[in-house]
């Protein structure tokens, strides 16, 4: 589950491209399939969204949620994919974009009806 925060003025014409640029980023480097995306969307006002100086009015704050198991090496991947497709088709800067991935173990993930340490049939893998 992906949730993305920006300006809205900035971060709504955008909003379709950068689903399918980080959804791109999520098959490539994780294995998802196609028709696995969960991006949510948070277009704030300006006086409601505070950043660190150095940032334009381009900052945008994109937070990873995952369940746990993917090797270092993997996580690190996905953010320079990250950074590097959104600044060649977004035209965002590096500077302007902060990622965080979040992850959490299985157990504390619902969906379908069961846990994820439970879930027997994902079409991707976990542990890469």
């Amino acid at each position: 589950m992906i949730v993305v925060y920006g300006i809205k003025e900035k971060l709504n014409p955008i909003k379709s491209q950068l689903s399918d640029v980080i959804h791109k980023s999520m098959q490539s480097v994780l294995g998802m399939p196609e028709d696995k995306r969960a991006h949510r969307f948070i277009p704030l006002d300006k006086s409601d969204f505070y950043y660190p100086g150095g940032r334009s009015d381009n900052y945008t704050v994109i937070e990873i949620n995952m369940m746990e198991g993917r090797q270092i090496e993997t996580k690190k991947a996905l953010i320079k994919s990250l950074f590097s497709t959104i600044e060649s088709e977004l035209n965002i800067l590096p500077v302007d974009v902060e990622i965080t991935i979040k992850e959490q173990p299985k157990h504390c993930w619902g969906f379908r009806g069961i846990t994820g340490d439970e879930v027997n049939d994902l079409k991707y893998s976990v542990n890469v």
